[in-house]
């Protein structure tokens, strides 16, 4: 298992006494948030779990409280004594079949918790949205920021990112003006600790060579790391009411695959996507597999999402946060080699990666 690496220590400390809820803490991001958190003794801190905890919580000495965001009770014990809430409780998916799951955890559940926070007087909560509700489109040159308007006619076909815009207008109407309410609104998360792949699956995808077709779109990704630094930041001088777009690098998918080539020397889909061709190959792939009674490796919907542009900058993010993400090429190799020392058993085709 590959090592995370320490973190740096900050000035910034929660109210005397309070403690610090995490929703959704052994996920990717909130793992890397919860392991800052203690390094940077910004404690005590309480994580709130749906699911068995893993042992490494309790080693590290947070709390746990077994409980849903998307039941009130649960909520209401969770946030006893609690003075600050980073709420990052969330499912990725992009099967149809699961929009009514991710609407529930995303929008009923973060009603849920930010009306009993201002009802427990909680001071402030920063909340995991994504750049998906603001930055998405059909063009490259779209220069999308925090004061786009929502890519609505999008992303209404797409129950993920649908849900996380609701989200976001429900919480700022649950907490109005009795918490502050800050957003962070990161891009792709790669790096090392995903441990359920629930964003990096395209890197062992593009490692087991499943992807046939390079999409013509173009993605933004962003270091968890980097990310999870920013949420403490953001808890300590975010303004309230503002939302953060978090973002490192804006590439093509050609170049992002050719980088990965490059680094893995795993050869990179040959076939270059135009048009509809590539989702109309993503949904013939589908049928086939179907037919097999198997499921295909690429869903159609993701591929359609990669025929659109996610790109990008933070200015913002840097002007207020300070945000400065690692270089994009460490991030990439970081992630390349978590998901070859967790998932590929140390790869020979990967071991040139470093």
């Amino acid at each position: 298992m590959m090592t995370l690496e320490p973190v740096r220590p900050i000035s910034s400390s929660p109210s005397p006494g309070a403690l610090t809820l995490v929703t959704g803490a052994t996920g990717f991001l909130g793992s890397h948030l919860v392991r800052t958190l203690v390094a940077r003794g910004l404690g005590p801190v309480r994580a709130m779990q749906s699911s068995p905890p893993p042992a490494w919580l309790s080693e590290l000495g947070v709390e746990v409280l077994r409980g849903s965001v998307t039941s009130p009770e649960d909520v209401a014990r969770a946030l006893e004594g609690v003075g600050q809430i980073y709420h990052l409780a969330g499912q990725v998916s992009m099967k149809p079949a699961d929009a009514h799951r991710m609407y529930q955890i995303h929008v009923d559940g973060t009603r849920i918790v930010c009306r009993a926070a201002a009802e427990a007087g909680v001071r402030r909560i920063v909340m995991s949205s994504t750049s998906g509700t603001i930055a998405v489109s059909k063009r490259a040159d779209a220069g999308l920021d925090e004061s786009s308007p929502a890519p609505v006619d999008l992303i209404a076909r797409w129950p993920y990112y649908a849900s996380k815009l609701y989200q976001e207008e429900t919480a700022r109407r649950a907490c109005r003006d009795k918490v502050e309410l800050v957003m962070l609104n990161p891009s792709l998360l790669l790096g090392p600790g995903d441990d359920r792949l629930s964003s990096t699956r395209t890197v062992l995808q593009f490692l087991g060579r499943e992807i046939a077709m390079t999409p013509p779109g173009g993605l933004n990704f962003v270091d968890a790391r980097d990310v999870a630094d920013t949420f403490v930041t953001a808890m300590e001088r975010g303004t309230p009411g503002e939302r953060y777009l978090l973002g490192a690098v804006n590439w093509s998918f050609a170049e992002y695959f050719a980088r990965l080539e490059r680094m893995t020397k795993v050869p990179g889909p040959r076939l270059k996507g135009r048009g509809n061709v590539t989702l109309w190959a993503a949904h013939a792939q589908a049928a086939l597999y179907k037919q097999l009674g198997r499921t295909a490796p690429i869903d159609p919907a993701a591929v359609e999402m990669a025929s659109h542009y996610w790109y990008f900058e933070s200015t913002k993010a840097a002007r207020e946060l300070g945000f400065l993400p690692r270089d994009a090429a460490e991030t990439l190799h970081d992630t390349v080699r978590y998901i070859r020392d967790n998932f590929l058993g140390g790869h020979q085709a990967l071991s040139r990666a470093g």
